[in-house]
C-alpha cells in the first residue's frame, strides 16, 4: 500500500548511528550476487557488528534473488524487527521496484532505520525518502568483501556519524552560481526515470537530485533526463548533482554522456555539479540521501549541513 509523499522541504528523519555490536540485517531486494565476495563482506562486517540474514538469501530465481514473496517477506522482516538497526543490501542488480510498492512509507517511519546500498536499491531509497528518513547510497555488502580496509573504515566512520560527508572539486554546469541548501535525494538514473509517474517516485520538489550510472551509452541517457524533464520532475528541483556515468562511452557518433549531461541539465537555472565520486566505480565515496546539504555552485563543493545519523 503507497500513501503520499513527504514534502522535500519536511525536515528528515535521521536513523540511529550504529555502535560497535549494533544489529545489520543483510537482505538481497534484487539479484543474485557472488557467494565468497558476500561471505567475505559478512566476516568483515561480523567484526564489529552483529550480522543476521534470511536462510534463503542466496535463492535464485532467474536475474532475481528469490521470488518476490521471499524477498518481500526478507525486507518486511528487516524493517518491522525492533532489535534491527540498519539494513544493509547484499548488492543491486535488478528487483527492487517490484516490491517496494508492497510496502507503506509509514512503515518504514515508523522504526526509521539506516538502509545502506545503491544501484538497483535506488528503488528503496524512494520509499525512504517517501517516508522521510535519511538513507545512505554507499556500497554494499558484497562489494565491502573485495574492498580495501580504508574503503571499509569510511564506510564505518559514516555510519556511526564520525564523518561529515563533503565533497570539492566540482564542476559547475550552466548559468547558475547560486548557493542554495536543500536535501539531497535520488540514486540511479535508469531507476528514477522508471518511477517517473508511478507512486514509487520520489519527492524531489526542493530538494538537490542526484544522479549516477553505468553501462549507458549516452542516448539512453538523453532519453532517461528528457524523460525526468518531459514529466516535470525536475521543475521544482534546488539544484543538481551528477555523479559518475561508468561505462558509458559515446557510439559512433562520437557524442559523450558528458556533453549530454550538460545540453538536458545546463539550462535548468538551478546549481548543476558534475564529477561527485559517487555510483559505479572502485570504491565510490558514501553520500547521505535525505539530509541537508549546501551547493556552491561557483566554488563547486558541497557540505552537508545536518548529520545522516543522530548519536
Amino acid at each position: 500500500m503507497i500513501s503520499s509523499a513527504v514534502p522535500s522541504n519536511r525536515s528528515s528523519l535521521r536513523p540511529r548511528a550504529l555502535r560497535p555490536g549494533a544489529h545489520l540485517r543483510v537482505i538481497a531486494p534484487s539479484s543474485p550476487f557472488d557467494m565468497q565476495d558476500f561471505a567475505r563482506g559478512v566476516d568483515r562486517l561480523r567484526a564489529r557488528y552483529r550480522v543476521t540474514y534470511d536462510q534463503q538469501i542466496s535463492a535464485r530465481a532467474g536475474y532475481l534473488a528469490g521470488d518476490d514473496a521471499r524477498r518481500l517477506r526478507e525486507l518486511e522482516d528487516a524493517i518491522d524487527d525492533p532489535d534491527v538497526d540498519a539494513i544493509v543490501a547484499a548488492r543491486g542488480g535488478y528487483g527492487a521496484m517490484r516490491i517496494a510498492s508492497s510496502i507503506d512509507p509509514a512503515r518504514v517511519a515508523a522504526h526509521p532505520k539506516l538502509l545502506v546500498g545503491f544501484s538497483d536499491v535506488t528503488a528503496l531509497h524512494a520509499l525512504w525518502a517517501r517516508a522521510g528518513v535519511c538513507s545512505l547510497h554507499a556500497s554494499m555488502v558484497a562489494a565491502l568483501g573485495r574492498g580495501s580496509d580504508a574503503m571499509l573504515a569510511r564506510w564505518i566512520d559514516v555510519v556511526e556519524g564520525k564523518s561529515t560527508c563533503s565533497f570539492e572539486g566540482l564542476t559547475p554546469i550552466g548559468a547558475s552560481r547560486a548557493v542554495i541548501e536543500a536535501p539531497v535525494i535520488g540514486g540511479n538514473l535508469a531507476l528514477l526515470a522508471a518511477m517517473t509517474g508511478t507512486p514509487l517516485a520520489p519527492p524531489l520538489d526542493g530538494a538537490i537530485l542526484f544522479v549516477e550510472d553505468v553501462g549507458e551509452a549516452p542516448y539512453r541517457v538523453d532519453r532517461m533526463l528528457t524523460q525526468l524533464r518531459l514529466s516535470g520532475a525536475l521543475e521544482n528541483v534546488a539544484g543538481v548533482l551528477v555523479g559518475s556515468f561508468t561505462r558509458c562511452a559515446p557510439g559512433a557518433d562520437g557524442t559523450t554522456v558528458e556533453s549530454v549531461v550538460a545540453e538536458r541539465l545546463g539550462d535548468l537555472d538551478v546549481p548543476v555539479l558534475v564529477g561527485l565520486p559517487c555510483g559505479h566505480v572502485e570504491e565510490p565515496l558514501e553520500l547521505p540521501l535525505g539530509a541537508r546539504a549546501r551547493i556552491d555552485g561557483t566554488r563547486g563543493c558541497v557540505t552537508f549541513v545536518e548529520p545522516l545519523v543522530h548519536l
